[in-house]
C-alpha cells in the first residue's frame, strides 16, 4: 500500500514537471479607482500603467509584444430601432434588444487589431466594438441583428460612449506600456470593468483584470439618493419649488 501511495506521488510530480511555467506576467494599475462627477464635470480620464514581466530562463519571443485593452461599463437593457417613414410622419418599424450590454466601451490597442490576431481569434476573444457586442455564446440566432449592432454602435460612438484607438497604447519600453481611457460627461455611474490582454503572435500570453467606478458626489448625489429612497417627498419638494419660483417669478417681472 505505500509503495503505491509513492508511487502516485511520483507520478503526480512528474505530470507537474511537465507543465511548462509562464513565461510572461502581466501586470496592470490604474492612476485611480474611483472617478467623482459633479456638476461641473464635463469629462475626465485616467492612466493606466503596465509591466510585462519575463521568466529570465525562458527564451526571448521572435514576435513582439501587442497589448489590448477593453473597458467595459455598467450593463443596461439597449434597444434599437428601426423608423420608416409612412407619409409625412417616421414611425417605429422593427425593433431589437440588447439585454445585459454596456452601455461604455473602450478598445485600445497599440496597433491595429487584424495585425495582432486573425479575424476568428478577435471574434472569439471578443475584441473589438463589434465582437465585444456579440453574445456569450460566439454566435447570434438572428442572423438579421447585425444592421442593428451596427446601428448600436454608430449611435453610441456618436455620444463619445464607444471608442475604438488602434493606437492608443504606448509602448514606453519592451516591456513597459500605458495608456489613456477617456470617460465623457455622459459616462453613466456604476462600475467598470478593465481587461488587459497580452498577445504575441496572436495568441494569448496573459491576461489582468482590474476595475473603477464613476460616482457622484455632492448635492447631485444627495438629490439622486432622494429621488430613489424617498420618491414622494422627492416629487413633493419639486412641485413645490416649481410652484415657489413661478410666483416669484411674476413678482420681478410684472409690470404694474
Amino acid at each position: 500500500m505505500r509503495h503505491a501511495a509513492l508511487a502516485l506521488v511520483a507520478t503526480c510530480l512528474a505530470a507537474l514537471a511537465t507543465i511548462p511555467a509562464k513565461a510572461e506576467t502581466l501586470i496592470a494599475a490604474l492612476s485611480t479607482h474611483r472617478i467623482a462627477i459633479a456638476s461641473n464635470f464635463t469629462g475626465d480620464q485616467l492612466a493606466i500603467f503596465g509591466l510585462v514581466e519575463r521568466d529570465g530562463r525562458s527564451v526571448a519571443r521572435a514576435d513582439p509584444f501587442d497589448i489590448v485593452v477593453t473597458v467595459r461599463g455598467p450593463q443596461r437593457m439597449l434597444i434599437v430601432r428601426e423608423k420608416e417613414r409612412v407619409g409625412p410622419i417616421w414611425i417605429n418599424r422593427t425593433q431589437r434588444r440588447f439585454p445585459d450590454r454596456s452601455i461604455y466601451l473602450s478598445v485600445a490597442t497599440n496597433r491595429p487589431i487584424k495585425e495582432i490576431l486573425s479575424e476568428d481569434a478577435a471574434r472569439r476573444d471578443r475584441i473589438g466594438l463589434a465582437n465585444a457586442q456579440r453574445s456569450q455564446a460566439g454566435f447570434d440566432f438572428d442572423f438579421d441583428i447585425g444592421r442593428y449592432r451596427d446601428a448600436l454602435i454608430r449611435t453610441l460612438q456618436g455620444k463619445q460612449l464607444y471608442s475604438l484607438d488602434e493606437r492608443g497604447i504606448t509602448f514606453l519600453s519592451p516591456a513597459l506600456f500605458s495608456s489613456q481611457i477617456k470617460i465623457p460627461a455622459t459616462a453613466p455611474t456604476g462600475p467598470y470593468e478593465v481587461e488587459v490582454l497580452l498577445y504575441a503572435g496572436g495568441s494569448v500570453l496573459a491576461r489582468q483584470t482590474t476595475n473603477f467606478e464613476v460616482v457622484k458626489t455632492g448635492a447631485e448625489q444627495s438629490m439622486a439618493s432622494a429621488a430613489h429612497e424617498r420618491p414622494f417627498l422627492y416629487g413633493l419638494a419639486t412641485a413645490v419649488l416649481a410652484l415657489l419660483f413661478g410666483w416669484l417669478a411674476t413678482v420681478i417681472f410684472r409690470r404694474d
